[in-house]
Parts: C-alpha cells; sequence; structure tokens
C-alpha cells in the first residue's frame, strides 16, 4: 500500500493527549504539531528524539497539516521501521488475501469491509464470502511491540475490545454460522514471529485461549516498510501462550 506522498523526517519530541505528537522537521528545525492516527499505548516508539516520518496535506478542513505514518525505533534486534497508523491494517490485510499470501483465505471472490455481527454489537473488519463455502468473519489486529528480538507481541495495552472480538469470532464458529479468523498486521520490519503479551493483559490471553479451542483460526503477517508504502509480504507464526 503506498504511503501519501510527500512524507516528511522529523525527530519526535513528544507525544500527548493520545492524538497528538510534537515533532522537530529535519532541515528547517520547525517545532510542528501532528496528528497521531493511534490511540493506544504505543509502548516502546514513543522515545525522545526517535525519527518520525509525517505526511502532509492541505486539506483546509484538516485542523493539522501533519500527519504522523512511521518511526524508527532501536529495537530488541537494533533498528527497525514501524508503521503506526491503525488505518492500514484492514486495507493491509484485504491486500495480502487478494493477492493469496495466506493460502486458507484465498479464491474467495466477494470481500466485505464493516460487517455487523455477533450479539455485542460487533463489526467484523473484514467479510469473506463465496457460494460454495462456508463465510470468514476476520478481526484484524495492528502489532507495533517489541521486547525481544525477531518477536512483535499483542496487545500493549489490556484490551477489553480486543477479549470480545475473540468472544465474538468463537460464538460464529461454535454456531456453525462460518469460519472465523483473527489476522495479526506486524508492521514492524524486524517481526519474525508474533506472540501475546501475557503479562500486558492475560485476560486476553485467556480469552484468545478459549477462541483458538474453539477453531478461531490465527494468523499473523510481517511487513516490509518504507516511507514510501507499507505490504504485507509473508506469513509467520503465531506463538501459542508459553512458547518463545
Amino acid at each position: 500500500m503506498k504511503l501519501p506522498q510527500p512524507m516528511v523526517p522529523g525527530r519526535l519530541v513528544r507525544r500527548y493527549k493520545r492524538f497528538l505528537a510534537d515533532v522537530i522537521l529535519e532541515g528547517s528545525g520547525e517545532l510542528i504539531t501532528a496528528s497521531t492516527p493511534n490511540t493506544g499505548s504505543m509502548m516502546g516508539l514513543l522515545d525522545e528524539g526517535n525519527r518520525v516520518w509525517l505526511s502532509v496535506s492541505d486539506d483546509p478542513k484538516r485542523k493539522y497539516r501533519h500527519r504522523w505514518e512511521l518511526v524508527e525505533v532501536n529495537g530488541p534486534a537494533g533498528l527497525a521501521l514501524v508503521g503506526l497508523n491503525t488505518g492500514l491494517p484492514n486495507r493491509l490485510a484485504e491486500e495480502a488475501i487478494r493477492s493469496r499470501l495466506i493460502p486458507e483465505l484465498a479464491d474467495y471472490p466477494v470481500i466485505r469491509r464493516e460487517v455487523k455481527f455477533g450479539s455485542e454489537n460487533s463489526r467484523a473488519d473484514l467479510l469473506l464470502e463465496a457460494p460454495d463455502r462456508p463465510p470468514v468473519y476476520i478481526e484484524v489486529k495492528n502489532v507495533t511491540l517489541s521486547r525481544r528480538p525477531g518477536l512483535a507481541e499483542f496487545p500493549d495495552a489490556v484490551t477489553a475490545r480486543g477479549a470480545k472480538h475473540l468472544r465474538e469470532l468463537a460464538r460464529i464458529v461454535e454456531s456453525g454460522a462460518g469460519r472465523a479468523a483473527m489476522i495479526y498486521m506486524c508492521q514492524r520490519t524486524d517481526a519474525g514471529r508474533c506472540a501475546l503479551a501475557a503479562d500486558i493483559d492475560p485476560g486476553y490471553v485467556e480469552e484468545w485461549r478459549r477462541a483458538r479451542e474453539a477453531g478461531v483460526e490465527m494468523y499473523a503477517l510481517a511487513c516490509c516498510i518504507s516511507p514510501q508504502e507499507v505490504v504485507a509480504t509473508r506469513t509467520i507464526p503465531v506463538l501459542e501462550p508459553g512458547q518463545d
């Protein structure tokens, strides 16, 4: 997926109020405020001085011209580029499915977005449909945390919403209404496998176990990231809780 152009580099000063970040632009040294399309904790991404990339818009309706898209971090295995825009993973997952990157989800002629389902007022990020096969309800999660070399982790904060989605997906399978799948979109250039952060949210891990036992399918995708584009390139293992 192509990123908005132009992209301008800068250095992070601070992120605050969940939606905002102060950045010093490279070259001019100007201090600007950018919108932040990620309301999560962004654990491990917020060190002052981290190099960042911002998209720029001339849309007069936007309060902030700059939007924070990427950050370079000194991760467990060295420098890594991380995509933090939570608006991208669903589209990246759809691209990956259409390109048959996940064979188990390939060749569905219809892909619908944001489809209501379940008893807890949930929406499937993607719904795959075909006349000769059960539908597949898919939830996509953006993964940016890494605390060990090569290991991407989810979640980076307690997520009651994420646990709810797992429950709803499990009910789909148990009721016979179709298949259900989680896709963990690892927007880090250093991700080689994906795991659950049990120390951060043990409740989510318990729901994950129940969903897995019910038959919810678990997939993770690694991405190639640059200031020009973010592309899901390959599947990586999703580790069972307790695995390294």
